[in-house]
């Protein structure tokens, strides 16, 4: 294992410079880094998962015969998932790279899931991402969230990160939280309870992401290439049809994990999740009132941030979505459903 004090860099807009005075000041997390077969393996297009000499990196390819993906070794009840991670560059309209959690091959119809989804855009418009939650097969109740990043995520490395806990999840990039979910009593099996692996994967989302499936892959420019560095893995690694209850072997990591420094967001946290969701967000399932004319029991109505929205959802001015839902099987990720995103 590797001790690792992650790097911070960004590139600053001048608009913004109260954002990324929060961001540059945020302490870099204390990460403890692990090689590939240490802790993952691969999950499909086996060909296409290319891991470096020393074992400290891993490459996932796309291209015309198939994506590919890998999968943590082991599954997790609550844990720390993150790597850095660079996305393909040129035109990458049609590719979905994704970095989730989920117990899909376990419980089929119970399933749980964290996502944290990229969508590629035709050549010279950005990247965009969302992120999403699924508890007990929640799938009718889409937790989805969508942004713009303030850096071009092909150029360099950038961390990604979720922490998943008994009482809260944080999506973060870099070392900025992006969204909490934090746990009530009313949102009852819609939060995640059940064991997770890790998952990461390149494949062809033609029919849904970029312009609602106006635009698609052009193999041309393929192969298509993430790339994976610096992986995290923290939490309590469990048999998921064991019989004594997790919590009665996990109590030692998960009170390590709640002491971590990215398990409480600072002051400082907030007001850069505070800025990002203001400056970044086009959609959110908490403004979109045609959808839910009742807000999901997590959601805080946030003013600043509400204003900005439709009754959809989606900004006032610019940026589009309609909601899908992710179902993806570890050997053949697929997504059914309808999804749109503005090419911006």
């Amino acid at each position: 294992m590797d001790r690792l004090r992650s790097p911070f860099t960004t590139l600053i807009p001048l608009s913004l410079l109260s954002f990324f005075f929060c961001i540059t000041n945020a302490a870099a997390f204390n990460l403890t880094t692990i090689k590939f077969d240490e802790g993952y393996s691969p999950l499909f297009g086996d060909g296409n998962v290319d891991r470096s000499p020393d074992g400290k990196s891993v490459r996932l390819l796309l291209d015309r015969y198939t994506g590919s993906g890998f999968i943590s070794s082991n599954m997790y009840q609550h844990g720390f998932f993150s790597a850095n991670i660079k996305l393909p560059s040129d035109y990458t309209a049609g590719i979905v790279v994704a970095f989730y959690t989920s117990n899909g091959d376990v419980f089929e119809k119970t399933h749980d899931e964290l996502d944290i989804e990229f969508l590629g855009n035709i050549k010279g418009k950005p990247w965009r991402f969302q992120t999403n939650v699924y508890g007990n097969g929640s799938t009718s109740r889409g937790r989805e969230e969508r942004y713009r990043l303030w850096f071009d995520p092909s150029k360099r490395f950038h961390r990604y990160s979720i922490l998943w806990t008994a009482n809260n999840i944080i999506f973060y990039v870099d070392e900025v939280p992006i969204r909490e979910v934090v746990r009530s009593d009313a949102m009852g099996g819609d939060y995640p309870s059940k064991p997770m692996s890790l998952y990461a994967t390149i494949w062809d989302a033609s029919n849904w992401a970029t312009s609602g499936g106006k635009y698609k892959v052009n193999y041309k420019y393929s192969p298509f290439v993430s790339e994976y560095k610096d992986l995290v893995l923290e939490g309590c690694a469990v048999d998921p049809i064991q019989q004594l209850p997790a919590a009665a072997t996990c109590s030692n990591k998960d009170a390590k994990l709640s002491s971590a420094d990215y398990a409480v967001i600072t002051p400082e946290g907030r007001a850069a999740m505070r800025k990002f969701r203001q400056s970044y967000m086009y959609y959110s399932y908490c403004y979109d009132t045609l959808r839910y004319p009742t807000s999901l029991p997590e959601c805080v109505s946030v003013p600043a941030e509400k204003q900005r929205f439709k009754e959809t959802g989606r900004l006032k001015f610019g940026g589009s979505h309609h909601h899908h839902h992710s179902r993806r099987k570890s050997r053949n990720p697929v997504v059914s459903g309808s999804d749109h995103q503005d090419v911006m």
